[in-house]
C-alpha cells in the first residue's frame, strides 16, 4: 500500500525505552522538591508512569500541593532524567533508522513523552531534520488528557505534513487506537520488548522492524 507519510511513536520505536526505575526516581525527586520526604510508595508508582489527571488531584489533596505545579515539576524531572540516560548511552536509537533514508516519504513523530524530551533525543542523535512534524506533550495536566489514544497530537502532525494518507507506527495498543481514532492505518512494531506481546486490537500491519516498511510503503 502506498502512503504519503509515516508517523512514528518515539520510545520503543525510534529510540529505546526509558527504564522504569529512572522514571520512578524522577517521581521521588519531584516529591523531594516539594518537601515531601516520605511519600506513600503507591503515590511514587503512580507518578512514575501512566498517570491520570485524577491521580494528580488525589496526590495533591494528600500533601496539600498545587496540581499544576506538581505536574510541571514532575515533567521537568522526567526530561532531565531521560537526558542523562541519553548522555550515558543507555537510551539510544535503534539501528534500523536507515530505512527513513530509503523511502521517499514525509515523516513525523507523535509521542506521549514530553515534547522537550523528544526534541532533545532527536537533536542529540542528529536526526531531527528527518521529521517534518514532531509532537510530544507540553508540561501541563491538559496534555495528559490529549495523549494517545486521543488522536489530538496525531491530528496536528498530519495537518503539518499535509496528508491523511499516512501510517502510524507504534509499540503500544494506545498507538493502534490513536491511529484508528485519527482514521489512518497502523503498524505494530515488535521490538524485543514486544516480541510475544498479545494485542487486544488489530493493527493494519504487524512488523518485526522498520525494514518491513520497504514492502508496506512501496508505491
Amino acid at each position: 500500500m502506498s502512503y504519503d507519510a509515516v508517523v512514528f511513536d518515539n520510545d520503543g520505536v525510534l529510540v529505546g525505552r526509558t527504564s522504569y526505575n529512572v522514571l520512578r526516581e524522577a517521581a521521588e525527586t519531584t516529591f523531594k522538591q516539594f518537601g515531601v520526604t516520605d511519600p506513600d510508595p503507591e503515590h511514587i508508582e503512580t507518578m512514575a508512569a501512566g498517570v491520570d489527571p485524577s491521580d494528580i488531584d488525589d496526590i495533591c489533596n494528600a500533601y496539600d500541593l498545587n496540581p499544576h505545579q506538581l505536574w510541571e515539576i514532575r515533567d521537568r524531572a522526567g526530561t532531565l532524567a531521560q537526558r542523562t540516560e541519553v548522555h550515558e548511552g543507555r537510551k539510544t536509537l535503534y539501528d534500523d533508522l536507515h530505512v527513513l533514508d530509503d523511502l521517499d516519504l514525509d515523516y513525523g513523530v507523535v509521542s506521549s513523552n514530553q515534547q522537550a524530551t523528544v526534541e532533545f533525543v532527536l537533536d542529540h542523535y542528529g536526526v531531527s531534520d528527518r521529521f517534518g512534524a514532531v509532537y510530544g506533550r507540553e508540561p501541563t495536566l491538559e496534555s495528559l488528557r490529549r495523549r494517545k489514544p486521543n488522536p489530538y497530537y496525531l491530528h496536528r502532525a498530519l495537518e503539518d505534513l499535509g496528508t491523511t494518507n499516512a501510517l502510524f507506527v507504534g509499540d503500544n495498543e494506545s498507538d493502534i487506537h490513536a491511529a484508528n481514532n485519527a482514521g489512518i492505518d497502523s503498524a505494530f512494531i515488535r521490538r524485543p520488548h514486544r516480541e510475544d506481546w498479545y494485542l487486544n486490537v488489530e493493527p493494519t500491519h504487524d512488523i518485526d522492524g522498520l525494514d518491513d516498511l520497504h514492502d508496506i510503503c512501496a508505491p
